[in-house]
């Protein structure tokens, strides 16, 4: 019996997911024992998963700490797991990211330093240096949250105000063996800002930072300024010695999980079509590309003809202006809808792969073509939704939430547009 659209879009969300959790995408890169120890570190959303995988599938003696965020542990015999605050950092972040920075200044040069970094890590693994507070992090944190700002800007300005991330962890555990297994949450798939690259030489400069904020009217305490201002702040760069001895390897990444959805697209006799895996910008802008194209394919069957898919990764942004609540996938979905207004025979799902979109319990939510209808039924104005940076609310209230709980994998936002 052929899928409902709602089924079929769920159906593509969950391949997608399934593509790269570490159970499958970890073990074949796992490198050979060394003559020493062997200590894992990690930190991101899908850490704790990675590190079960390397339990199950490790021939020898290990043993190691990670951090990954609340509800996101998985359990483990040998690794440590332990469990801190997202996106805003918190205490329980910065003590683990003092003990696993303890831990790779302990390395020695014939062990493995076997790093497990995700999405996530850089609130996660989250230690200000001299002169800094965690205060200092938090209040900055939450500022670019709402900026605007792209993740790569973000963990700029974060690998200069850290103790431990932008290479500061492979600086740490020299001369000992670093391999870092790296699950991508950012366009481009770039090691150096997943995670801020705690493993990774930094290109980036401080100056660099200090743009950033100046940019987004980013406004900083005189200690933050003269710590950016000072030689602490910068980053090892990729001429240093300490990372001749560091692997990074991409083990899992966006292009993967939207290549399995469009594979399900296929079986179900839909043409996919992958917009791209690398697609940023504010979720309510790229909302609006994303209905155009769609419209020019239901109307003109050009450059595809129905039934047809249109599939994409990468990380949009919101400017936070409302005081609602929601995450960039259902403030995207929410602005497609509005921008299609009931366009017959489309449907749309928008979800971020780690489970969770923002800071709420839903991955994200569905829409149909009668989303807007069922709307104002109920009262509910959808562009007053939107205006408030309340997509959660909305589609809270229609019942159209996707909560499949924390998926222990992250390459970041999955949407798929079904159009019949």
């Amino acid at each position: 019996m052929p899928l409902n659209p709602s089924d079929l879009l769920n159906c593509l969300f969950e391949a997608a997911v399934e593509a790269v959790v570490p159970s499958r995408c970890v073990p074949k890169y796992l490198p050979a024992p060394p003559k020493g120890r062997t200590i894992i570190l990690g930190a991101g959303k899908a850490s704790a998963a990675m590190a079960a995988a390397v339990e199950k599938h490790w021939d020898g003696a290990l043993s190691g700490l990670i951090v990954t965020r609340y509800g996101h542990a998985v359990p483990t015999t040998r690794i440590e797991v332990v469990e801190a605050g997202h996106p805003v950092p918190d205490a329980a972040g910065m003590e683990a990211a003092q003990r696993i920075l303890a831990f790779a200044h302990e390395a020695e040069a014939d062990d493995l330093v076997l790093c497990l970094i995700s999405g996530g890590g850089s609130a996660l693994l989250s230690l200000p240096p001299k002169g800094l507070t965690l205060d200092d992090k938090q209040t900055i944190n939450r500022a670019l949250l709402k900026s605007g700002a792209t993740i790569a800007e973000m963990n700029c300005v974060r690998k200069h105000l850290s103790a431990v991330k932008g290479g500061r962890l492979a600086l740490a555990a020299a001369p000992a063996q670093v391999v870092s297994l790296l699950i991508s949450d950012v366009p481009g798939d770039d090691p150096a800002i997943i995670a801020s690259g705690p493993t990774v030489a930094d290109p980036s400069t401080s100056e660099e930072a200090c743009h950033i904020l100046k940019k987004y009217k980013i406004s900083i305490p005189t200690n933050v300024e003269e710590h950016l201002r000072s030689n602490l702040a910068e980053t090892p760069k990729p001429n240093a010695s300490a990372f001749h001895q560091v692997q990074n390897i991409l083990v899992a990444t966006p292009q993967e999980a939207l290549t399995a959805a469009a594979e399900v697209a296929r079986e179900n006799g839909i043409t996919p079509i992958i917009l791209g895996d690398d697609i940023e910008g504010e979720s309510s802008d790229i909302a609006l590309m994303h209905a155009s194209i769609a419209r020019q394919i239901a109307k003109y069957h050009h450059p595809a003809t129905p039934p047809c898919v249109l599939i994409s990764g990468g990380e949009t942004t919101v400017t936070v202006k409302g005081n609602g609540r929601g995450g960039r996938n259902t403030e995207f979905l929410l602005g497609l809808g509005i921008a299609l207004n009931g366009y017959p025979g489309i449907h749309a799902i928008a979800c971020d792969t780690d489970g969770i979109d923002g800071s709420e319990d839903n991955a994200g939510a569905i829409l149909t073509s009668n989303t807007l209808v069922r709307a104002e039924a109920l009262g509910l104005n959808a562009r007053a939704f939107l205006d408030a940076n309340d997509a959660y609310s909305f589609f809270q209230a229609l019942g159209d939430l996707v909560v499949p709980g924390p998926t222990h994998t992250n390459v970041n936002d999955f949407r798929a547009i079904l159009i019949m």
